[in-house]
């Protein structure tokens, strides 16, 4: 079977920037010649430098008339290439899109700018579907204007795709951006009760959007810090986690204000119940979250110690 990589899209999408990326990357550089089928040409071109280095021809597919088995097959007979890039038209209709017998599509993927996304949304919203159907993932760039309708963006990809994996992009990168509904717990509650799970989901999403927390009761079991230089009443309940392998160690905790806090045995494990707002810390250089503590009892060691991000 010949592996095909089908990369779609409108006009502008970002497909021909992706591609371009990903041909320049060392896990590309494999045997064999690669064939890009252009099916239609945007304001990014390839470098020549780029198409030499990776062993890869170009060859324009114009109308979609010509997008046909038999002619695609005679491009394989000039080039006999090992696998295929589909760089395909937005405006071409991917369900009656036919290929060779024997090629056979490894990966969808489905670049979409986000800027224009509603756009084409609203007015195409069966072709859109049809583009992401497919797809095992699906590439929002552009992003850094319409930050606040990611959230939306991603339900409306699930609701037609709920396998695919949404990635949102904007010009400094990845946004590592954790949406409401993907958290392990009801931000509508007034109690959230965390466990080793949940513990550094919360952690983080806290650090971007302590408006979530604030006003709720939290409550997890923790290790206690206190540095010596932290002023009477305060300490550090947290968790140790592995934020790559295990040589990288972390210990991830909020400032704690507790009025028994010198009492506190280093490296304990307690169980903290507490409420957050958002003020100026010290130890933060700056504003950030603050937990106060009703309630701070002694707990048992937890059997997973270090925690994860999942």
């Amino acid at each position: 079977m010949k592996p095909v990589y089908l990369i779609n899209g409108f006009l502008e999408s970002g497909k021909s920037s992706f591609i371009r990326f990903t041909l320049q990357q060392p896990y590309f550089q494999v045997k064999g010649l690669t064939l890009l089928l252009l099916c239609e040409e945007g304001e990014v071109e390839y470098d020549e430098k780029i198409l030499r280095a990776s062993r890869t021809e170009v060859r324009v597919i114009e109308d979609e008339a010509d997008f046909t088995p038999e002619n695609l097959l005679a491009i394989e007979k000039e080039l006999n290439p090992e696998r295929v890039i589909i760089e395909y038209n937005g405006m071409w209709n991917i369900k009656e899109m036919k290929l060779p017998f024997h090629w056979n599509v490894e990966q969808q993927i489905t670049c979409i700018d986000a800027s224009t996304f509603p756009t084409y949304y609203s007015n195409m919203k069966s072709m859109v579907a049809e583009m992401v159907r497919r797809s095992e993932l699906i590439i929002f760039n552009r992003c850094d204007s319409v930050m606040e309708n990611l959230g939306s963006y991603r339900r409306n990809i699930k609701a037609v795709n709920a396998q695919a994996d949404v990635v949102f992009e904007n010009a400094e990168g990845e946004i590592n951006e954790i949406f409401e509904e993907d958290l392990p717990y009801d931000l509508k509650a007034d109690r959230i009760d965390l466990d080793d799970n949940s513990y550094g989901i919360w952690y983080l999403d806290m650090m971007d959007h302590i408006e979530r927390y604030e006003g709720k009761v939290i409550s997890f079991i923790a290790s206690v810090m206190r540095p010596n230089s932290f002023p009477k009443g305060c300490f550090v309940p947290g968790r140790m986690a592995m934020t790559c392998c295990a040589e990288d160690m972390t210990f991830l905790g909020y400032v704690c204000r507790y009025e028994g806090a010198e009492k506190l045995k280093e490296r304990s494990w307690v169980k903290v119940e507490c409420t957050v707002k958002k003020e100026f810390q010290e130890a933060y250089k700056g504003e950030g979250p603050v937990l106060y503590a009703q309630k701070v009892e002694a707990a048992q060691k937890p059997a997973q110690e270090v925690i994860g991000f999942n």
